[in-house]
């Protein structure tokens, strides 16, 4: 009897009941609609600032999924800076992180929509440009030649949550993959996408980085589905809210049989619940163009456009005097000069609390 999915005999002729789902792809196919029609709306330099603002959020949530944290001033830098947008004097991002975005912006921001190995070998690269995963030294831009498992648990007590197809196998599978992926299909494309999901997670061929590469392999095909080449909604941050049920629901499609219906299931609310969540981001661009609007002739100076600039958008902790002047590389008292220039102006508020607890928020 096999233990997981992978061991059945063909696989990967998934079958599913449409009628469980096909209200709810309804449901997927009118929101997307109504986020197009909005974000048409928007004009394109605001279109560009959404597409930015899901993008960081898209390259920060799915590493955090793998326990990794980067900068996201740092990504909203690279990314920016690929994008020929406006990166407001933000940090120099390093290479992992430039590595990642590369990878994102190549899967979603271009019109070739399709899948080989080269391409996913440059993913890989670009993923690991030291050729280390943390410590350890992996095998890049390869299938990996050893066997995989999934596992949680203290040194001596792991418990084994899935182990991936044989190595030997890897070049076959793939290539089966890949033929599919890009091949004309009468399949709805979100749920060539909910697929494609599952289907390269299963195979798990690289070494490391496979959760990360099976998500942007959804981004590519999520593009392909909404008919452009930027992203309103992110993936990977719902996922990273949800990831608990995420890999719950993996586990038992991978160690079921070849009904797949309750992984498109929840692969289709999930996305339900990031193209909601999208709304979001896209009113605080439209919130901070209007902001502009209505202040950009009363800014003195530079420092006071970047740290506003920040408070839109991720600002981490409280705005203090002494964080203005840390981040603007500027003394206390010009710093205090700077605050109560925007207080006076209504643009900055004090907070309730006083002492060394003295904070300001945007009035907005």
């Amino acid at each position: 009897m096999a233990t997981y999915i992978h061991q059945i005999k063909n696989w990967t002729q998934f079958q599913w009941n449409e009628g469980a789902f096909i209200g709810l792809l309804s449901e997927v196919r009118h929101l997307q609609g109504k986020l197009m029609g909005k974000v048409e709306l928007l004009g394109f330099e605001l279109k560009d600032e959404a597409n930015l603002e899901t993008l960081i959020q898209d390259v920060v949530q799915s590493s955090e999924i793998e326990g990794e944290i980067l900068n996201p001033e740092q990504v909203r830098s690279s990314i920016a800076t690929r994008l020929g947008l406006k990166d407001s004097g933000l940090q120099h991002s390093d290479r992992h992180i430039e590595g990642v975005v590369e990878m994102m912006l190549n899967a979603t921001q271009n019109n070739d929509k399709t899948l080989n190995k080269e391409r996913l070998f440059a993913w890989h690269a670009a993923l690991f440009p030291t050729g280390r995963s943390g410590m350890y030294k992996i095998e890049v831009a390869q299938w990996r030649t050893g066997d995989m498992q999934v596992v949680s648990g203290a040194m001596g007590k792991e418990k084994v949550h899935y182990e991936a197809p044989k190595a030997e196998l890897l070049e076959k599978e793939m290539k089966q993959f890949i033929g599919w992926f890009n091949k004309d299909s009468n399949l709805d494309p979100i749920l060539i996408a909910a697929i494609a999901h599952l289907w390269f997670v299963t195979v798990h061929p690289f070494d490391d980085g496979n959760g990360r590469i099976a998500r942007a392999i959804t981004d590519m095909q999520l593009s392909k589905a909404d008919g452009v080449n930027q992203r309103f909604y992110s993936m990977s941050a719902q996922i990273m809210n949800e990831r608990k049920s995420y890999y719950k629901i993996l586990e038992r499609t991978q160690k079921g049989y070849l009904d797949i219906t309750e992984w498109i299931v929840w692969f289709l609310e999930c996305l339900k619940n990031a193209i909601r969540s999208s709304n979001t981001v896209i009113d605080k661009v439209v919130k901070k163009h209007q902001f502009w609007i209505q202040h950009a002739g009363l800014i003195s100076n530079e420092r006071q456009l970047k740290i506003l600039n920040k408070l839109m958008f991720n600002f981490e902790g409280n705005l203090t005097t002494s964080k203005w002047a840390k981040m603007t590389g500027t003394s206390q008292d010009t710093a205090l000069r700077d605050i109560t220039d925007l207080v006076n102006k209504g643009i900055l508020l004090k907070a309730s609390s006083g002492g060394r607890s003295t904070h300001y928020v945007l009035n907005w």
